[in-house]
């Protein structure tokens, strides 16, 4: 019988790498198709069928080329040629045998297809990001899953559409998985991502800067760290800021983010908290540069800096992964009577029970029960039994704050990663507008109040409503002189 390809391509190499590109190329083909039929493509589908896929497809084409070239090797010595076997399906066994294998491999196609689509479906899932490496990840998926954003997949914002970004995620996933298999890893993992994609590609196909709103009324119920616990609200409208003069004015905080303008800086240390150097850039095309008068950089420095120009991210830099300082914490619980405000100093107990070093999460969560209880039994023996059930309650609620905030493990805390959102607990805004940034005409970024929100009301306990549309002026709810006029709010709650 004659042969329909020349000798060479006869021998069991050539015949392996053939049946392993055959495969890889009917799998790639196959997600291909489910690819074209899905509705929102997921971005390991693309990993899976234009990455892992066609390496196979080409190792197994690398194959066949090295049968076929050893073949002709060895038949140019003078050795016989390779005969097949021969399939004779009128024999019994000859067809039995090849019906079995012809259905092994069809169930090997049709198994390997859906292992391939389980698979990818597996990567793309929240779960594989946070739990595969558990330790790790575990205070990210932790704080991703009480976040804002929780509903968002965590491919959507780390990696999203586009195969140049799946290629850049795997090759930093593959070191992502030296460091862990090698205990390479820092701990806590080093923020901000350096490598993380533009806010304009993740950020903004959901929220839209042309059309933010204006402003935004935002009440805030803080209590003292005294033995009443004393409460004072705060009103504020908050100047938001829009995109879209014909939806409000479009100043305001929102206004770095306006289409139209450009906020560049200089940084000097890898949080961004510090930022001797920024430029505006207005939609007039008018630049305006700001220089901190604390620290300014040299020629030098400038020119070897690299300006990073300002996106969600720079203030939004915990969207999803947000570690919650204590005090903010228990104010909401305690404002929703979870933690009974009624009790003497649990603001200040839970807060330093909260704070105290732990080495691991077990013994913290032991720890701030047997603490809270010492307190009350020692300072307060009679509303430690009257209160019983209320105390319970508050130590419940404090030990779910520890749990979601605070991972000694990984060294994770809010202090080693703070939110930027805001002043009190981190610079915030003030990295800029701290009234030490000027320009050469002489214009300063200014770090008042009414900059940025409005203080309709402020309110103690016990004490008369000030009120007014206008705005009212701050009142600090402990007497520290001007020093709250004078220096970050951070450098003291932090």
């Amino acid at each position: 019988m004659k042969r329909k390809y020349p000798d060479s391509f006869y021998n069991p190499t050539t015949l392996v790498g053939g049946a392993l590109a055959a495969v890889s190329f009917s799998l790639v083909l196959f997600l291909m198709v489910l690819e074209a039929f899905e509705k929102n493509p997921k971005p390991y589908m693309g990993i899976v069928a234009f990455v892992i896929l066609p390496t196979f497809l080409l190792f197994g084409i690398g194959l066949m080329i090295f049968g076929i070239l050893n073949e002709r090797k060895r038949l140019a010595s003078g050795k016989k040629t390779r005969r097949l076997p021969v399939i004779d399906l009128n024999d019994p066994a000859h067809r039995f045998s090849t019906i079995m294998i012809s259905f092994g491999a069809i169930l090997l196609l049709i198994f390997s297809a859906f292992g391939s689509f389980k698979v990818y479906e597996y990567t793309d899932s929240d779960e594989f990001c946070g739990t595969i490496c558990h330790s790790v990840m575990a205070p990210e998926y932790t704080a991703y899953q009480y976040s804002p954003h929780a509903k968002v997949g965590c491919v959507q914002c780390h990696i999203g559409s586009g195969v140049s970004w799946f290629v850049k995620a795997k090759i930093s996933g593959s070191y992502q998985v030296y460091s862990v298999l090698f205990n390479k890893y820092s701990r806590p993992i080093p923020t901000p991502i350096e490598n993380l994609r533009p806010a304009q590609q993740t950020c903004e196909q959901c929220h839209w800067p042309k059309h933010f709103f204006s402003e935004k009324k935002l009440v805030s119920t803080y209590y003292l760290s005294d033995e009443k616990n004393s409460k004072f609200t705060i009103n504020l409208l908050v100047k938001i800021g829009g995109g879209n003069i014909e939806a409000g004015p479009t100043n305001g905080i929102h206004w770095h983010m306006n289409i139209g303008n450009e906020v560049t800086y200089i940084t000097t240390d890898p949080a961004r908290e510090k930022i001797p150097w920024v430029k505006s850039k207005s939609m007039d095309g008018k630049e305006v540069i700001y220089e901190s008068t604390e620290y300014s950089l040299t020629k030098e420095e400038k020119s070897k800096a690299e300006a990073r120009r300002m996106d969600c991210i720079d203030c939004h830099n915990r969207p999803s992964h947000i570690y919650h300082d204590p005090f903010t914490s228990v104010n909401h619980l305690m404002s929703l009577n979870w933690v009974d405000p009624t009790l003497p100093n649990i603001k200040s107990v839970a807060v330093d029970a909260l704070e105290n070093p732990y080495q691991t999460k077990e013994a913290a969560l032991d720890s701030i029960k047997l603490l809270i209880n010492q307190f009350y039994q020692n300072n307060y023996p009679q509303l430690a039994s009257s209160k019983k059930s209320q105390l319970e309650r508050a130590i419940q609620e404090i030990q779910k704050i520890y749990s979601r905030n605070y991972f000694p493990e990984m060294n994770v805390s809010w202090k080693k990663f703070p939110n930027h959102i805001g002043h009190m607990y981190s610079p915030g805004c003030f990295r800029c507008h701290d009234g030490k940034h000027k320009s050469k005409e002489g214009k300063v970024l200014s770090r008042d109040c009414n900059v940025c929100h409005t203080i309709l009301s402020q309110q103690f306990e016990r004490d008369t409503l000030r009120l007014s549309l206008s705005g009212v002026d701050y009142f600090h709810p402990v007497d520290v002189g001007s020093a709250w006029k004078e220096e970050n709010c951070s450098d003291c709650h932090r």
